[in-house]
């Protein structure tokens, strides 16, 4: 019952804001063409329950891509139209002027958003760790998560990703969750499997789930899909790579049922070894496991700022490298984005880590 009474509460609570934004984009438009209430409210509605509406059917794509903008109007709306209404009620005469200022900044926030989001960068990183009895003396290792694929993310973006990947020549590429939107249908429908075939690396491509592989309940597809495009999905399994390194993919954070890391620990400490999780919740367990290279993401550096801070109170790290004690760890912010195709504060990106192996202590 008080789930429901949340919920009721929650929904009030929304289209509140809705009426109100609403309402103040209809006063200003009045200025420069006739408004008719129930239709502006009817379109104004179905804009602002896109999302929702469009998780009914795929059919209904468009109104999932409407309600994905739609989140740059709430996580700004929120800041701009109370100023809006505020400096409305001092200068009264200025409501125009205050109008075009208001959409030339949500203009602005998509404009650079939209760049930020679809120009990704190579984040490079040196670090050296101890040989222990590995064959190798090196590795450049890939690091992306937060793919996202599907309608907004799509093949051209994925396309991106293969071709800075296969640039930068790697011996390991590793995919840290999230790889799709919920749902691997357009990922399926679109041939990106074409696509994620074209990777190449010296030992492999791996992967492993995020909470959204969860949230879309389509495991096996997303795994035989990923079977299928030459990326092998890690699922709390450990693996020795090319007799030189072991590597652990553990199952994310949203199964309850998932393995303890010690669990997974490789029975000999003889090699160096490398964790794959999506959601960096606690770096003390597997520097505790005397995991060498631990590998994130899930954090999306907030994706639209301010959103870092709160993603910086929940995560001991959130985003970028720390060294704790023997422990090398690594924080994306994704390759991709999550609802609108836009970052502010942070950028699509890819990690290219030049490990070197020493012997003894590092």
């Amino acid at each position: 019952m008080k789930k429901i009474a949340g919920a009721a509460v929650a929904i009030l609570l929304y289209s509140a804001i809705v009426f109100y934004f609403g309402g103040s984009v209809a006063t200003w438009l009045e200025l420069y063409l006739p408004i008719n209430n129930w239709l502006f409210g009817i379109v104004w509605g179905l804009i602002a329950f896109g999302f929702i509406i469009g998780r009914f059917s795929h059919k209904l794509r468009l109104f999932s891509i409407i309600g994905s903008y739609w989140f740059i109007v709430m996580q700004y709306g929120i800041i701009l139209f109370p100023l809006a209404t505020i400096l409305t009620w001092i200068y009264p005469a200025q409501l125009s002027i205050i109008g075009w200022i208001v959409f030339m900044v949500f203009l602005v926030i998509i404009i650079f958003g939209t760049y930020n989001a679809y120009t990704p960068v190579v984040r490079e990183l040196s670090i050296v760790m101890p040989k222990k009895g590995s064959n190798v003396e090196s590795l450049k290792v890939v690091v992306a998560s937060d793919f996202h694929l599907g309608l907004l993310s799509n093949r051209a973006h994925l396309n991106r990703f293969v071709k800075k990947s296969n640039a930068e020549k790697p011996d390991l590429v590793l995919l840290v969750g999230d790889l799709v939107d919920d749902d691997p249908i357009w990922f399926v429908q679109k041939g990106m499997s074409e696509v994620m075939k074209q990777l190449t690396s010296t030992y492999g491509i791996y992967g492993v789930l995020g909470n959204h592989e969860y949230y879309g309940k389509k495991i096996p597809l997303l795994v035989e899909e990923m079977e299928a495009s030459n990326v092998r999905m890690l699922l709390d399994e450990t693996i020795l790579v090319a007799d030189s390194f072991y590597l652990t993919g553990r199952e994310d954070l949203t199964n309850k049922n998932r393995k303890h890391l010690s669990e997974l620990a490789p029975e000999e400490k003889d090699l160096p070894w490398f964790v794959m999780d999506h959601i960096p919740s606690n770096l003390l367990i597997p520097e505790k496991e005397k995991v060498d290279f631990h590998v994130s993401g899930h954090t999306h550096l907030g994706q639209m700022w301010p959103n870092h801070l709160l993603t910086r109170r929940i995560f001991e790290l959130d985003y970028g490298y720390r060294k704790k004690g023997s422990l090398h760890a690594i924080v994306s912010s994704g390759f991709g984005f999550w609802g609108p195709p836009i970052r502010l504060g942070s950028q699509s990106e890819l990690w290219s880590v030049n490990i070197k192996l020493e012997d003894g202590e590092v």
